[in-house]
């Protein structure tokens, strides 16, 4: 025995070395490859990818190099990246190999290996790694090869082949089930003797053959069909975590077990049919789960919930239409601060881009006439006219929206309740289990055997995990089936939570698009008409929109140097003349008079010579007075507005407090006021401009954008909400009161589930087929129970 040999564990993957030849000090490796990809992780000080998880990497044994010369070419370049300014270059890699979070650690240190990498983020479920890298630095070509050195070479297909992968392991399910089902009606079938209480007239050797076909037949359901639960129990028990799937898997493996003893020393004929029956009916659980999951899952199709609109001219005239209308070959016209939806080609001489919303940087690109420009840039200056060259992005917009640099911290409470409930749920149930097993054993090892299985079996927190996605997620459906789209399911969370709310005035509370509109002053000519208009049609702000909507022009103009200052007036040069469009003193700089009025006024210059103002009347949203009868007496409610305080007078006939009526604020002093009442401990919902009001939605805790048919999307606001449903504003926050309240009530129908079954089950009289029976009613219980309250709850506040 002291001559064995004791072979020596690759440092790197953990396979085992054929010899000792390979090492670095006391590490051995099974090739060179595994010792290349550690040298390279000490030589950037990325050793702490082996502290994650022992032998965490994959194995390059036996790999070849390969030859990725075909990166280089520009055709197939553009097809594979997602978004390039000529500097940053954005790009996404299918990594199947991707297996454990040591992987997600080294894949997310990538910029360590090649500094031209800025930034590498995995989504683990989707087994996909989002690089972005400055061209000039490095290259798609140079990010493969190193990928490839570290074992995680890139599915580089042309083809969206995520579809194909779902449908692939869908299929792969339904052969389990197929398997697991035949199998399970073939031992059924035989065991009928059994069944009948026939097996004394059963001669022995067609006992024996039965019980050796019984096994034959359930082997594949053993290996095959279950196999995946003894995966998820073995990956989880390595990472030290007690998941769902290691009850189950001890379940199937103490009846098959247990079977090859009755049949082999026990002169039984075990529990194989319990077996099959019970991975049958688990698969067939799983399938309904999935398909539960694919109908809820709302961020596979923007289409459904994201009304951006887009401009286009239509019969000379300026319209919008909803962005799943755009089609590839269609022109559309982009305002100052308006998102392009989908890649496009300049059609207008030049256009200044900011791709903040992409790379994270401000800093706007030029791009000129014939140029592509990327989805998710925002045009900063004057509107631009573009082709649409590839179809919208079905998942892109919701990417953008629920970007990292737009998250805000918040700890759900339901998703701490739920995590610190399932940390200790499985633990709980192997201790009870194996406790009624000890018991049971002494009197009847049948019964003990009996407990032990069905407790495994049917204490299962999948009900009390589904509890929360399908409560809010049936919310969220709800919400946008009334005109209001939030961009996730935590934001329903917040909304719950709210003490104040935050109205801005100009297009939030009050309505511009059928308000009356006269100018004040000089004459206007024709030509300052054309001019006027051919300023403000550049700005996507409520007042200017409604401004262009009454002046009628005989001429087109074009627009020099246009800019934007937000909560200040538009400006640039028409015609060679300089105008100011915006507030008194945007322009009227020298002008010391000062007026007030109950309407709006818009002030125009040009070339210095102050024409007069525009006196936009404020109509206020119909059934407003209604809507702050029905929320003061429970919410703090306060009206920011950037105009003077001429129409103090008329908004206390809404709002009575007068200290809750602010005027003359700038987008800081908003922001400001918000941060105010948060350091006060309130929990503040903002109502407003997506453009103009973007500072203060991101600081508030919801921020909900008011959309009236123009594309004034901003990726800052949490929620965007129709015009028409700003009447619904206290039942949206109620409902999502009830929502929790509905989770509250899912809990303790699994709690109480659980308890019965739990009851029953360390008696030893329920058998395992039972217990795998009731477990995925217990899930359906809870689907069916949160879709129906949900529902009824929804009818009853008015909510279709």
């Amino acid at each position: 025995m002291d001559n064995v040999e004791e072979r020596k564990i690759c440092f790197h993957c953990g396979l085992e070395c054929p010899n000792e030849q390979i090492k670095i000090n006391d590490k051995y490796f099974c090739c060179n490859g595994c010792k290349t990809v550690y040298e390279m992780l000490n030589e950037n000080d990325l050793c702490n990818y082996y502290a994650i998880e022992e032998t965490p990497g994959i194995s390059k044994k036996d790999s070849i190099k390969r030859n990725f010369d075909f990166l280089e070419d520009p055709e197939l370049i553009e097809k594979l990246i997602e978004f390039s300014d000529g500097n940053t270059t954005a790009i996404t890699f299918d990594i199947p190999q991707m297996h454990c979070s040591s992987c997600v650690w080294i894949l997310e240190n990538l910029y360590k290996f090649d500094k031209g990498v800025m930034h590498s983020e995995v989504n683990f479920l989707k087994k996909t790694l989002s690089v972005k890298f400055k061209e000039k630095e490095t290259t798609i070509k140079n990010i493969v090869e190193q990928l490839d050195s570290l074992g995680y070479i890139p599915n580089l297909s042309l083809e969206t082949n995520r579809d194909d992968k779902q449908k692939n392991e869908l299929k792969r399910l339904y052969y389990k089930i197929g398997i697991a089902g035949f199998s399970f009606g073939n031992v059924m079938l035989l065991s009928f003797p059994e069944y009948l209480s026939f097996s004394n007239s059963v001669a022995s050797e067609f006992k024996n053959a039965f019980n050796w076909l019984n096994l034959l037949i359930s082997l594949p359901v053993f290996l095959y069909s279950a196999s995946e639960y003894y995966i998820s129990a073995f990956k989880g028990l390595k990472k030290k975590v007690v998941n769902i799937d290691v009850p189950i898997t001890l379940g199937i493996f103490v009846l098959f077990f247990r079977s090859l003893y009755e049949i082999f020393i026990g002169g039984g004929v075990g529990y194989l049919d319990s077996m099959t029956a019970l991975v049958f009916l688990l698969l067939t659980g799983k399938v309904f789960q999935n398909k539960t999951y694919e109908a809820m899952n709302f961020e596979r199709n923007y289409k459904s919930y994201f009304p951006i609109a887009v401009t286009i001219q239509k019969e000379g005239k300026e319209t919008t239409i909803p962005v799943d209308k755009l089609e590839v070959g269609q022109r559309i016209i982009v305002k100052n601060n308006e998102l392009i939806p989908a890649d496009a080609i300049l059609i207008s001489d030049k256009a200044n881009i900011d791709y903040s919303f992409v790379t994270g940087e401000s800093q706007a690109v030029e791009v000129v006439n014939g140029e592509m420009i990327f989805a998710g840039g925002k045009e900063i200056g004057a509107a631009i006219e573009v082709d649409i060259v590839k179809d919208v992005s079905q998942s892109y917009l919701t990417q953008l929206w629920n970007s990292k640099a737009f998250d805000k911290k918040y700890d759900s409470k339901i998703e701490s309740s739920v995590n610190f409930i399932s940390k200790y749920f499985t633990f709980i149930i192997l201790v009870i289990a194996s406790t009624a097993f000890v018991y049971w054993m002494t009197t009847d090892l049948g019964l003990a055997f009996n407990a032990f299985t069905a407790v495994l079996i049917i204490a299962c927190p999948c009900a009390l995990a589904l509890s929360t996605p399908f409560t809010l997620g049936n919310t969220q459906r709800i919400f946008g089936r009334n005109k209001f789209y939030v961009k996730n399911t935590t934001v329903i969370e917040k909304l719950a939570e709210i003490t104040s709310i935050v109205f801005d005035k100009t297009g939030t509370i009050t309505e511009t698009l059928n308000s009356e509109t006269k100018f004040d002053g000089e004459e206007l000519s024709q030509v300052d008409i054309n001019i006027i208009r051919a300023l403000v049609l550049n700005s996507s702000h409520p007042l200017s929109l409604r401004i262009a909507s009454v002046l009628k022009v005989t001429e087109k103009l074009d627009v020099e140097n246009y800019k934007e200052i937000i909560g200040e007036g538009i400006s640039g040069f028409v015609s060679g003349c300089m105008v100011l469009i915006g507030s008194r003193k945007f322009a009227f700089p020298n002008s010391e008079l000062n007026s007030e009025s109950i309407s709006t006024n818009v002030f125009v210059s040009i070339d210095g010579r102050e024409l007069g103002h525009f006196k936009i009347s404020n109509i206020y949203r119909k059934g407003l007075s209604e809507i702050v009868s029905s929320l003061i007496n429970k919410y703090k409610l306060f009206v920011l507005s950037g105009d003077n305080d001429g129409e103090r007078e008329s908004l206390k006939k809404y709002f009575p407090n007068d200290n809750s009526l602010h005027f003359n604020q700038s987008p800081h002093n908003k922001l400001d006021f918000i941060s105010e009442l948060q350091k006060n401990n309130e929990k503040v919902l903002m109502i407003g401009d997506g453009l103009n009001d973007a500072g203060a939605l991101v600081k508030s805790d919801v921020g909900v954008s008011i959309s009236e048919d123009i594309n004034n999307f901003s990726p800052a606001c949490d929620g965007i909400m129709d015009a028409k449903s700003f009447k619904n504003i206290k039942e949206f926050i109620k409902f999502s009161s009830t929502s929790k309240k509905i989770i509250l009530a899912s809990f303790v129908i699994s709690f109480i589930y659980n308890i019965v079954g739990i009851s029953i089950a360390v008696q030893g009289t329920l058998s395992p087929v039972i217990s795998a029976i009731l477990m995925p009613i217990s899930s359906i219980t809870i689907v069916v129970f949160t879709t129906l309250a949900t529902n009824f709850m929804a009818n009853k506040r008015g909510l279709k």
